[in-house]
């Protein structure tokens, strides 16, 4: 998301969030910001730890390693979600332009195919070590392209952060070249979405779930022709397990948690 405190939504970014409560020079105005930062933090950490978990899972031990069609799945389960929420009242329905969406949903259907494809080809420990790095480079975009300063107490912290993921990586035994740079990919797209997604929430004038609303069908279409690419779904010749459905939806609802605290 968005630096800038006085332009948050209801879908708060975590840098955001982070730059926030360690004193950042922009004033927040919303007077319930302080409890959304606390709230959306808790929610983004324990969703985010428990979709990995449930993911490898899902990879690992129901053998179902088809990362791009449980994205698609994802995606689904989110608008589900997202529709439901809206019965409910809890955001109105508004229009956006089709055509203006199309680049923040590429985006999103690379953010999260990348990240399963990642958790797919690499260890636990180092997928983590690698999503660390996404505040530092969230701080190198933002600084470099959009103009923002940050203290120096808030630079050497996240300068140390990426020594200790540098000696992470190069002494990790498991590590390997195809599985570092799908989770590269996967950094600098995450980074870029997040950037977006404020972008976009300015430029068509809605908040975090109106706009997730039409992101989420809309890539899931998207990802249709491209999941036989990554997936060789033509060896799915019956219906999964009991134990296999249940992890795919448990993972798939906190997918929906996930996304709607980016």
């Amino acid at each position: 998301g968005d630096f800038k405190s006085e332009d948050k939504t209801e879908s708060v970014s975590i840098i955001a969030a982070v730059t926030a409560a360690v004193g950042s020079d922009h004033k927040a105005t919303d007077p319930w910001e302080k409890f959304r930062i606390p709230f959306v933090l808790a929610l983004n950490a324990g969703s985010s730890i428990g979709i990995v978990t449930a993911n490898k899972v899902v990879f690992e031990y129901c053998h179902f390693k088809y990362g791009t069609l449980l994205t698609f799945i994802h995606f689904v389960f989110t608008w589900v979600g997202l529709e439901v929420a809206r019965r409910c009242g809890l955001f109105e329905y508004k229009p956006v332009d089709f055509k203006k969406m199309l680049p923040l949903c590429i985006a999103f259907c690379g953010f999260v195919v990348l990240t399963n494809l990642s958790l797919v080809y690499n260890t636990v420990g180092f997928y983590q070590v690698m999503k660390v790095l996404t505040t530092p480079l969230l701080v190198v975009i933002q600084t470099l392209f959009y103009g923002e300063t940050f203290s120096t107490p808030i630079k050497l912290s996240l300068g140390l952060t990426c020594v200790g993921v540098l000696i992470t990586t190069l002494t990790d035994s498991q590590a390997n070249f195809f599985g570092t740079m799908i989770a590269a990919s996967a950094l600098l797209i995450t980074c870029m979405y997040q950037i977006w997604v404020g972008t976009k929430q300015k430029e068509l004038d809605c908040n975090g779930y109106q706009l997730l609303y039409w992101q989420a069908p809309i890539s899931a279409v998207m990802l249709i022709p491209i999941i036989p690419v990554f997936d060789n779904v033509f060896e799915i010749t019956e219906m999964p397990p009991p134990y296999t459905i249940f992890a795919i939806v448990f993972s798939s609802c906190l997918a929906f948690l996930v996304n709607l605290s980016i």
